[in-house]
């Protein structure tokens, strides 16, 4: 497979001539209302209304009531109304996982008060808008799996992953697994469908842009797929073991970031060619497999306040002075300096319970430091 092709994955063939149908039909209809609408924002906006949606009257929301969906999202929407609240808690916790993996960083997966949520950065062709679109499709995939398998779908349900060839002949296969495989074709449909409406020049930046924004959603799903694993719990009188039940499970969200991160730090530079398709930067490089992220162009440096890239500056961030790594003050305020403020803080230490039924604590002072970029 050439690089530049989207990767394909096996899967049952009814499912997937299910999604296909349904995937034409929303392309035909969507793509010159894409054309001819305002989009407004992303559907990543999704996750930072996700508590209110799940604490409204209703079980499921109205889609005309979510932002950020596109035409083509917007008829998916209707087609699977009850998976919209999986679909809004994986966009905020994707946000969640991305501010966390940045905490320390230059740019910090801040949530800018706007309608594209994470600024400019989600338009641009760099490392951080290639994590953040996997991470998004990753959030997603997870949340939908999940769902299934907590029977919240009504389209499916537990797993039907076959057994491991590798499985010992003894063990059983079954309990109720997460349901990747209907979660990689759901989250293929919703997330791709963006950048499928939309109708690009060949060769052109913007083409370009969309081709890495399509490998990078994949790149996320499939790091849901890639760090799930095979779990086994023992059955028996008194932990006898006598009968060994196993099912796919996916890993945790963290575990997922984590993966993503390293995917970023070691992230593939390409541009469009004039057939329209993806090809190395430097040739020298190696090529990309469909887990790896790829971008487009250098990432700005973020240490000023400049909101045509998203970038909040780092003056006032908190920042370590012993650390030399990308949290430490000399590489965090970008050889600004730093601010110093000693505060007291007092709080409770030494607890221990006393029968019967109290908690006695002592009342500790500690004097710290804090630094804050200039």
């Amino acid at each position: 497979m050439r690089f530049g092709e989207r990767p394909r994955r096996k899967s049952t063939a009814d499912m997937t001539q299910f999604f296909f149908y349904i995937v034409t039909a929303i392309f035909i209809n969507s793509a010159g209302a894409a054309r001819r609408s305002r989009i407004n924002g992303t559907w990543l906006r999704m996750g930072l209304m996700q508590d209110e949606m799940m604490q409204s009257d209703q079980s499921t929301p109205s889609c005309l009531s979510l932002p950020g969906l596109t035409p083509g999202q917007s008829r998916i929407c209707h087609l699977y109304i009850d998976h919209m609240n999986a679909v809004a808690l994986g966009a905020k916790t994707a946000l969640a996982e991305c501010k966390h993996q940045f905490h320390g960083r230059r740019w910090n997966c801040s949530i800018l008060d706007d309608v594209s949520v994470l600024g400019p950065v989600l338009n641009m062709g760099s490392r951080e808008s290639a994590f953040a679109h996997a991470l998004a499709a990753a959030g997603v995939a997870y949340a939908i799996s999940r769902a299934c398998k907590d029977g919240q779908l009504s389209s499916c349900g537990c797993s039907r992953m076959r057994r491991p060839k590798d499985l010992r002949k003894d063990w059983v296969w079954g309990g109720c697994g997460d349901n990747l495989d209907y979660a990689y074709k759901f989250t293929q449909t919703f997330v791709d469908i963006t950048e499928k409406e939309r109708r690009y020049k060949r060769g052109t930046r913007a083409q370009g842009k969309s081709l890495m924004n399509l490998h990078n959603n994949e790149a996320g799903r499939r790091a849901v797929i890639k760090n799930s694993k095979v779990t086994c719990k023992c059955h028996g009188v008194s932990g006898s073991c006598s009968l060994i039940t196993c099912w796919q499970q996916m890993a945790t969200f963290r575990e997922i970031g984590d993966y993503l991160r390293e995917k970023y730090d070691g992230a593939t530079e390409v541009r469009v060619n004039r057939r329209g398709r993806l090809q190395l930067r430097d040739p020298r490089v190696r090529l990309p497999t469909a887990q790896d992220l790829v971008y487009m162009e250098d990432s700005p440096n973020y240490c000023i306040k400049d909101d045509s890239i998203g970038s909040l500056g780092t003056q006032g961030r908190i920042c370590s002075r012993t650390s030399q790594d990308l949290d430490g003050c000399n590489l965090l305020c970008c050889g600004r300096g730093y601010n110093t403020l000693n505060s007291t803080v007092v709080e409770r230490c030494d607890c221990k319970f006393k029968w019967c039924c109290q908690v006695e604590c002592k009342t500790c002072v500690k004097s710290l430091d804090v630094h804050t970029c200039k």
